[in-house]
């Protein structure tokens, strides 16, 4: 997968200070350090750096725990051989939803170094959101024993369309309280080192491609049915965002001209029909207290017949959305995930009735439709991938 050049990034604040100087040469060495150890040397003529700014740096790298040096014999001469290790670099993944959060460390070699999650209030607004990370990132480097130095940047998913000129959170997002917000300058204020926003569904896409079982695929889409339904998007082997940003938004495709009014003002849009939101509303009625996704997949595996109809129906609609989005494009790939894939066939069967239903026959046929295997990790690991990818790192 190509570094996806587009996607919203933080910019340091003054490019031209020394830290951001520094910064910047120890990318490129890490970069040349990926294709394994080089001496000193070698890695000033491969990046243009004197030797006295490399040396500076691996020493500044080796303090870190980023790189590890060991003598030897280049050509006749003592040399000082560079390695990078490969939990001396980490991701750091973040993604926001409308009622949790969830934060990972990943190594270079891919590896989950650590994880956690903790709920967040409905309503929150942003300052709460990045507070909430702060404090779980905090906590997860000291459990994991990773010093900040260690990071080279994080990656953040925000449930909603990111206007990418801007960085800030437009109409439409599952978190109104953010909209307008600028996320990217919020965070990289708060978090002090190189930040990188994208939509969620766009990192749930990447992460099929890099952690998922997915890779080669050139051309994939991965649909994300929560609170809202968003589609991530890879053509021809890149990470797709259009015109400003704003891709993916088949929650608002209209399936029923006449149906509901949905929160983007136009009426009948598939998550008045297939979102989480509506399920639960559909299925709570009389009971004491909403039910919850969970319990949505709890209840269709021991059977309940009011929810199968209701994910049934749900599935339907969101297999003829989908079928007028693979006649598009044709996908080789779809991934379905969010809080419902632990449903599986239940789910997936009524998509597929629905897809192969709306779609021209040889895409129907073609297309692979299966649910996501990263879970509810999906959009957290596709937000460290980001980083990996735009410092240069690919996964072997």
């Amino acid at each position: 997968m190509p570094a996806t050049s587009r996607s919203t990034r933080s910019k340091p604040r003054n490019p031209g200070s020394q830290s951001a100087l520094r910064h910047l040469n120890q990318q490129r060495i890490i970069e040349c350090l990926l294709g394994g150890p080089a001496t000193q040397a070698e890695l000033a003529r491969q990046t243009g750096l004197s030797t006295a700014t490399v040396s500076n740096i691996v020493k500044i790298m080796q303090d870190a725990g980023l790189a590890s040096t060991e003598p030897i014999t280049s050509s006749g001469r003592r040399a000082l051989n560079v390695r990078l290790n490969s939990n001396g670099a980490v991701a750091v993944g973040i993604d926001f939803g409308r009622r949790h959060l969830r934060v990972v460390l990943a190594s270079l070699s891919y590896h989950i170094i650590a994880e956690g999650s903790v709920p967040l209030p409905l309503g929150h607004h942003a300052e709460e959101g990045i507070q909430a990370a702060v404090a779980l990132l905090a906590e997860l480097l000291s459990e994991s024993g990773v010093e900040r130095s260690a990071v080279v940047g994080a990656g953040v998913g925000i449930p909603g369309p990111i206007d990418r000129r801007t960085g800030t959170v437009v109409q439409g997002a599952i978190l109104p309280e953010w909209v307008g917000i600028n996320i990217l300058q919020h965070l990289e204020e708060t978090l002090k080192f190189p930040v990188f926003v994208d939509n969620d569904a766009n990192l749930g896409a990447l992460s099929e491609v890099t952690w998922g079982p997915h890779h080669g695929v050139s051309n994939l889409m991965f649909l994300k049915i929560g609170s809202g339904i968003g589609a991530g998007l890879i053509l021809n082997g890149a990470p797709y965002y259009g015109n400003v940003g704003v891709t993916g938004e088949i929650g608002h495709a209209t399936i029923h001209e006449h149906g509901l009014i949905c929160r983007c003002g136009n009426r009948g849009c598939l998550e008045t029909i297939a979102s989480t939101t509506t399920m639960i509303e559909l299925l709570s009625r009389g009971k004491e207290k909403p039910l919850t996704p969970e319990d949505i997949v709890r209840k269709a595996l021991e059977r309940d017949s009011a929810t199968l109809r209701v994910v049934d129906d749900a599935g339907l609609a969101v297999g003829r959305a989908l079928g007028n989005v693979a006649n598009l494009i044709n996908p080789e790939v779809i991934v379905v995930g969010g809080p419902l894939a632990g449903l599986g066939d239940l789910l997936l069967d009524p998509v597929r009735r629905g897809l192969v239903r709306h779609a021209v026959p040889v895409v129907g046929e073609t297309t692979t439709l299966t649910m996501s295997s990263l879970g509810d990790r999906a959009e957290a690991l596709g937000a460290a991938a980001l980083v990996f990818q735009h410092a240069g790192i690919r996964r072997n």
